[in-house]
């Protein structure tokens, strides 16, 4: 993971700002001839929001790593403090459920933080915890899995689910342009989760877009083993396939070996989050993936570092707002063969 550039963070969040701020002084000429009580509306990047500020305590809680997508979560978030002097990371086991992530927040609220980064075991279980928090003067920052109320957190970063697969649609959607009746199957995870549900709408939608429909769709459970056995079952009741979407890179690493186990490579596939084994695949061409869209584990450090700016009561340097905005929700990006090099850095390993 590249999480040890500074410059670079600053760059994904505030690159937008930064050119429209330059546009803007472009248009209205130079601000010191500039008589209207509006000149600070507008401005070029000041201040250095990496330089050691007030020091605080960061609590932090993610489920347990049994899943690589997770475990880059937190792996990322440990990295990213330890690259600021000012901050003290103190992590809290999130145990095996809703409930017990519940328990250890309210202990860790007790412990006074200045600011908590959490992703729940679930996020309406967890909104209670992320209310009890922020009322007790604790801003919280809600990693990925969304709070049922939105006063429950000071700032939601998260990837965008409907997005990915939005992605995944028009990516297969514009690879079968033309093709008569194909047969596109879709391999979810956990159906009952809304960003599941996100996932399977966008892609749908990007279908759509051309004239296209999924046609054989299973849920599997995030896993290897449980991708393994759905792909196995999806591959003996359709005989032909022209194109796989696979919601989650790491319950890719099953869908893969049964599809190997198959002897099947008339059809491409799609993978989903960006994993490093992912990408190596699709570098090398030596299976039926050959793109992934993105939802990456590294908002596990831009949340840290957000968190930091809000507990030091500092705004983000490339806005011209003076606060962290409330929400931010990641680009799903394509991952091919064309541009798999400048990803791999960012790869987590399943």
């Amino acid at each position: 993971m590249r999480t040890d550039d500074p410059s670079r963070r600053r760059l994904l969040f505030g690159g937008v700002a930064l050119g429209t701020g330059a546009v803007l002084a472009a248009c209205t000429g130079n601000s010191q001839n500039n008589s209207s009580n509006d000149s600070g509306q507008t401005k070029v990047n000041a201040g250095d929001n990496a330089a050691p500020g007030k020091a605080i305590t960061m609590g932090f809680s993610a489920p347990a790593a049994d899943h690589g997508w997770i475990r880059a979560i937190t792996d990322n978030a440990t990295k990213q403090a330890a690259l600021y002097k000012d901050v003290t990371l103190t992590k809290v086991d999130a145990g095996k459920d809703a409930p017990a992530q519940v328990a250890a927040i309210q202990t860790l609220i007790q412990q006074k933080p200045d600011v908590i980064v959490l992703l729940p075991q679930d996020g309406a279980q967890l909104t209670s915890a992320g209310k009890a928090a922020m009322g007790a003067g604790i801003p919280v920052v809600n990693l990925d899995r969304e709070f049922s109320d939105p006063g429950a957190s000071r700032l939601l970063i998260k990837g965008d689910n409907y997005g990915m697969g939005l992605a995944a649609g028009q990516y297969i959607g514009a690879k079968l342009k033309g093709k008569t009746n194909p047969v596109i199957a879709e391999i979810a995870g956990i159906d009952n989760l809304p960003l599941t549900q996100d996932r399977s709408r966008g892609f749908r939608d990007g279908l759509a877009q051309y004239g296209l429909k999924v046609t054989n769709r299973v849920a599997a459970q995030f896993t290897v083993q449980s991708g393994q056995d759905v792909t196995a079952n999806l591959l003996q009741a359709a005989p032909k396939i022209d194109a796989i979407w696979n919601h989650d890179d790491d319950q890719g690493v099953g869908v893969l070996a049964a599809i190997k186990q198959a002897g099947r490579s008339e059809f491409f596939m799609v993978g989903g989050a960006g994993s490093l084994d992912a990408m190596q695949h699709i570098k090398s061409g030596d299976s039926p993936l050959v793109a992934t869209v993105t939802y990456p584990p590294t908002m596990a450090s831009s949340a840290v570092s957000l968190a930091r700016l809000i507990a030091q009561g500092k705004g983000m340097s490339d806005l011209v707002e003076l606060q962290v905005p409330k929400q931010i929700v990641l680009t799903s990006e394509t991952i091919t063969k064309d541009n798999v090099d400048k990803y791999l850095p960012l790869g987590f390993k399943s």
